[in-house]
C-alpha cells in the first residue's frame, strides 16, 4: 500500500524537512510527498481503492497502536493508496471534510504545518513498525 503525505506550503531546507526525511526513508512501504501552493491547485485524483486522510483540529485522536491497526486493516482490504492531506493555514474546507473517509488531530493544540508534516512522518514510521513487530515502537 502506498503512503502518499499531500501538503500545502513548501517545506524547502529545513530542520522540519530533516526529520520528514529521515522517518520516511525507515518507512518499508512506497512513501511520497506532494507539495501544493498554499492556496490554488487542487490535490492531484485519488486513484481507485484510496483513501483520504485529513489532519485537521476537529478531527479524530487516535493512539498509535490505533493509527497502526487501521493501516493494517486497509492494506489487508486491499487499499492501494492512503493519503494524506495537510491543509494551509486556513485548514480545509467543509466539502473537503465531509469526502474525506477519516479526520484526525495530533491532539487539541494547534501545531504548525510543518512539524505536523514531520510528526505525520514519524507516526507512518512508527506504524510500519508497529505491524512488523519491530523493537521501535514500546507501548507501556
Amino acid at each position: 500500500m502506498d503512503l502518499h503525505i499531500i501538503a500545502r506550503g513548501k517545506i524547502g531546507r529545513s530542520p522540519e524537512a530533516e526529520l520528514v526525511d529521515r522517518y520516511l526513508k525507515r518507512v518499508a512501504w512506497p512513501c511520497r510527498v506532494t507539495e501544493l501552493p498554499d492556496t490554488g491547485s487542487a490535490a492531484p485524483a485519488a486513484p481507485p481503492q484510496s483513501r483520504d486522510v485529513l489532519l485537521d483540529e476537529r478531527g479524530r485522536q487516535m493512539s498509535s497502536e490505533q493509527f497502526a491497526a487501521l493501516l493494517g486493516k486497509w492494506r489487508d482490504e486491499g487499499v492501494r493508496e492512503v493519503r494524506f492531506l495537510i491543509g494551509a493555514a486556513d485548514g480545509h474546507g467543509d466539502a473537503a471534510r465531509e469526502s474525506a473517509d477519516l479526520l484526525i488531530a495530533f491532539g487539541a493544540m494547534t501545531w504548525p504545518h510543518m512539524m505536523a508534516r514531520a510528526m505525520l512522518a514519524e507516526q507512518l514510521w512508527r506504524a510500519v513498525s508497529i505491524l512488523a513487530g519491530h523493537p521501535y515502537h514500546r507501548s507501556g
